[in-house]
This record gives C-alpha cells, structure tokens and sequence, in this order.
C-alpha cells in the first residue's frame, strides 16, 4: 500500500515511521481533483503525489526532517518566481548563487532551498537529470510541485 510505498522511496524514514504513522492514527488518502493525491495521518498532511509521481513529503514535515529529500539550491534571483509556483530553469541553478550537490535523475523529488535560506522552499520533481542540467544549462529542470504559500502550506491540518 503506500505506507509501503513511502517506505521504499525513504528508507531514512524507517526510525520515524512509528511516530509518522501511529498504529492507532486516523490516516486517509485525499484525491483532489487534479490528479493530486494527499496522505493524511490525523488530520495533517504529510506526503503528496502527482499522477502516481513519487511520493513527496509536504515541506511542513520537509522543515521538520530536512534530509529526508536531496537538496539543489537557486540562486536569489529565482525566490520570487518560486514562490509563485514557476518551474526552476537550469540557469538558476548553475550560476553562482546555485548549487547541484548530488546527482539527481528524471522524476525524482528534491527539496529546493534557495540562496541565503536555512529552510526548504519548494518540493519539486526533476525534469533533467543534474548531468544534462550542467551541461546544456537550458530549459526547465525541476517542476515546481509545492511551495511556500501554495494551497497545501496553507492547510496544516485538514
């Protein structure tokens, strides 16, 4: 099911899982309708998937386990138009204020901070690999999935 399927894509998270999912907890799956589903443990979301797209942690529990998702960066110029839900462009990420600190390949989620900022700001799917980001420095790289402000950050508890 998809406690499985979190568990497979976040191993890091195994220690956690009692306290994530308590035996006893209220947990639903939300489906919106556009093709976005929510996994709810007592009343707070905790992971979303697009499309049967990974599942990727709300940045809430993002804040409050930081490594659970790989971290890229972009650099300031590209805050305001995160904040606003726009893709991240290559460019963002290879100048100097950017940094790709692993390898990342197609369809993986990522947590994008940004330059000058202790916490995550947007949960996002790769739609280059880091190596085509690197060396074609064009075009979209990561889907912007969930930021700061968005409709899900501003539901802590449903």
């Amino acid at each position: 099911g998809v406690k499985s399927k979190i568990r497979e894509q976040y191993p890091m998270l195994e220690p956690l899982m009692d306290d994530l999912f308590p035996k006893k907890a209220n947990f639903i799956i939300c489906r919106t309708g556009d093709h976005v589903q929510l996994v709810v443990v007592n009343g707070t979301p905790l992971f979303f998937n697009q499309r049967n797209g990974p599942y990727c942690p709300t940045l809430r529990l993002l804040h409050r386990y930081p490594d659970i998702l790989p971290r890229v960066q972009a650099d300031r110029g590209a805050i305001r138009h995160i904040l606003q839900g726009a893709n991240i462009m290559a460019p963002g990420l290879t100048s100097a204020g950017g940094d790709l600190p692993v390898e990342l390949e197609v369809g993986q989620a990522c947590a994008i901070h940004t330059e000058g900022k202790q916490h995550a700001a947007a949960v996002g799917i790769m739609l280059q690999s880091t190596e085509t980001i690197r060396s074609e420095n064009e075009g979209h790289s990561i889907q912007n999935a969930h930021f700061l402000d968005d409709g899900l950050w501003r539901s802590p508890t449903l």
